[in-house]
């Protein structure tokens, strides 16, 4: 038996697991921390996902033969460094080759260097320059903290009003912490935003099935941005010819870009793409699996996880072929009232024992307790659920949203129209 640990507690974590939960290899699941969902997959182990020394040791000695690192801060700390020092198998990519996120000025500058194709951009790591710079640049601009903010740390300003305030909160205040020590402003592209979560062992790099992220927190992307509301599968926007285009021009670029640094990448690169009037450009590389994204893929995801997981470790991903299912998939975020600023935790949650058998709801924030299961996050569940298209899986998923209930719950009801 296998026993294999998944760094993470959230919504993502939850897909990893179901997925891996159905390989064909006898496997041994463990989560740390994990929540409320997955201790119905996997045994909960009480260690905080950025805690680096306390993976460590207690993957040494649990004898975990494989330790997957899914969020963002644990591969910014270089968790996989230490993993692999400690002799222990990982997956995901080292703290050099996870800069493309962890760093927005570092990924901007790659693209630049390498020619990948991304917004035109200036980084400064004084307050007082950047607004001077503000005051002559054209509207609307992006203002982008340059490390790991949640999702949140990107503010897309209307006027130099906005944009210095902007700056203001980000390097002065510190709003996002360390993360707001640099910035990074951009110009402002327009177009659909299409995320693809792509598999890469170094050499090969092997795009999933294209999926579309609703970030404001509220309808008609009103609101502030949050980590994802929503997700659905396929796109209809990114065609077969878009596929073939971005393979060639952005997906191996960046693998040939990050190897000609010294940076293989072991892991899985998100790209988040702007499908723009004059072509496809790079808005942000993620260096892990989306958070809603992976819930609504991975539905439709045939392929052993396992398989794909150790090609990528040992380099022999050109011999994977990822099989999908028909259909789409819609995934529906049910969150605490007030996320993403402040909310409350311990509401009961009831409803969950009514939900269809096929569809899948991924807990993200939520704890269980004297036999309940009770909200523990902004982010509560992710309500996914597959349909012949995504009209289809839509209707499905928000069928299945109504039959859950906790204390000012909100959703977006336009999750899949767009």
């Amino acid at each position: 038996m296998k026993k294999i640990l998944v760094v993470g507690g959230g919504g993502r974590e939850h897909a990893i697991l179901w997925k891996l939960s159905q390989s064909k290899e006898d496997l041994a699941l463990h989560c740390a921390p994990g929540n409320g969902g997955i201790e119905q997959l996997a045994t909960c182990v009480p260690i905080k996902a950025d805690d680096v020394e306390g993976i460590v040791a207690w993957s040494k000695e649990n004898g975990m033969d494989l330790v997957f690192v899914a969020p963002d801060d644990p591969l910014a700390l270089g968790m996989v460094d230490a993993l692999q020092k400690a002799g222990i198998r990982a997956f995901g990519p080292t703290r050099a080759a996870a800069e493309i996120e962890w760093s927005k000025s570092y990924s901007k500058w790659l693209m630049k260097k390498y020619g990948i194709p991304t917004a035109d951009f200036e980084v400064f790591d004084d307050a007082d320059a950047a607004i001077a710079y503000l005051e002559n640049a054209k509207y609307p601009i992006v203002v982008k903290a340059d490390g790991l903010a949640l999702g949140k740390g990107v503010l897309i300003c209307e006027d130099f009003a906005q944009a210095k305030q902007a700056v203001q909160e980000i390097m002065l205040d510190q709003k996002f912490g360390a993360a707001g020590s640099q910035v990074v402003i951009e110009e402002f592209m327009t177009g659909p935003e299409v995320s693809v979560l792509a598999f890469c062992d170094g050499k090969t790099i092997l795009p999933m099935l294209s999926a579309q992220d609703h970030k404001r927190a509220y309808d008609n992307d009103e609101g502030l941005n949050t980590g994802g509301m929503g997700t659905f599968c396929p796109s209809p926007k990114f065609t077969q010819q878009m596929q073939k285009q971005t393979q060639k021009d952005i997906f191996e670029k960046t693998v040939e870009a990050l190897n000609a640094e010294g940076r293989e990448f072991k892991g899985v690169i998100f790209f988040g793409l702007m499908l723009t009037p004059e072509g496809i450009k790079v808005l942000e590389y993620n260096a892990r699996l989306g958070d809603p994204e992976t819930q609504s893929v991975f539905l439709l995801l045939e392929t052993d996880l396992l398989d794909i997981i150790d090609a990528v470790i040992d380099g022999t991903l050109d011999e994977i072929e990822l099989d999908w299912k028909d259909g789409s998939a819609v995934c529906v975020v049910m969150a605490s009232g007030g996320y993403p600023q402040k909310y409350e935790s311990g509401k009961l949650i009831t409803g969950l024992d009514k939900v269809d058998e096929d569809v899948v709801v991924f807990h993200a924030g939520t704890k269980s307790r004297d036999g309940g299961i009770y909200t523990n996050g902004g982010r509560v569940l992710g309500v996914t659920a597959m349909g012949k298209d995504i009209p289809a899986a839509r209707e499905k998923a928000y069928d299945n949203v109504k039959r859950i209930r906790f204390d000012d719950a909100f959703y977006r009801k336009d999750i899949g129209i767009k």
